[in-house]
């Protein structure tokens, strides 16, 4: 497993267990586990289902952790694999399969990735414009997705509890209702500091969720 998604995989779940009160050893060793399988993406898929399928209390993380699986995909187990191979008819197919899983988490992670090959610290207008551009008449899909963090990048500016509030009035499309905040506290925040865990925690509507979900942003980015 590449070891940044180890660190992440770990942080989230801490985070997760802490706010949700739940017991979280078992279930992290045997979601690692399915991480570390030297298997096809599908086979790999199925065993991290099936973690997550004994492990019901974790249920609101399967997706985004679906996103950590990929990158550890394109991080780690592709360096295994023929150099085109992200251009294979085989790949294609998985995508295919595929295409319904994860949420927009996956865009972030990617674009982290890409900061760090870039020696770049994330910003929000980069993430929109330059990454996802959210400008150019091909991308409109992108734009009424992050309509709502478009209309709102001042919010990067702002406190864990002024973005939460914000969150609270706003209409969120559906594919960003559950990111939009640790989104937002992420270009606030990208060091993850305590205070802002702790301001998050506080104010949070879903607050193991999206503690959760800013930890294994945060930690990604170390």
């Amino acid at each position: 497993m590449d070891s940044k998604v180890k660190n992440a995989l770990h942080a989230g779940i801490e985070q997760y267990a802490k706010l949700a009160k739940v017991e979280a050893t078992t279930f992290e060793t045997e979601l690692s586990a399915a991480f570390e399988l030297d298997v096809n993406f599908l086979d790999k898929t199925t065993s991290f289902d099936a973690v997550f399928d004994s492990h019901p209390k974790f249920e609101s993380l399967r997706e985004v952790y679906f996103d950590l699986l990929m990158i550890n995909f394109f991080s780690n187990d592709v360096k295994k694999l023929e150099e085109d191979y992200l251009e294979s008819e085989e790949w294609g197919k998985i995508e295919e399969e595929t295409i319904d899983r994860g949420t927009e988490l996956l865009n972030l992670l990617l674009y982290i990735k890409d900061c760090h090959d870039e020696d770049l610290e994330p910003d929000l207008e980069d993430f929109l414009k330059e990454f996802l551009l959210v400008e150019d008449d091909e991308f409109q899909d992108e734009f009424e997705i992050y309509e709502d963090l478009i209309d709102n990048q001042q919010l990067a500016e702002a406190s864990a509890k002024e973005i939460c509030q914000t969150a609270s009035q706003l209409k969120l499309v559906p594919e960003m209702e559950d990111l939009f905040v640790p989104f937002m506290v992420f270009f606030s925040d990208v060091e993850g500091t305590e205070n802002s865990m702790k301001e998050l925690a506080e104010n949070s509507a879903e607050p193991a969720f999206e503690t959760a979900v800013y930890a294994l942003i945060t930690t990604i980015n170390k």
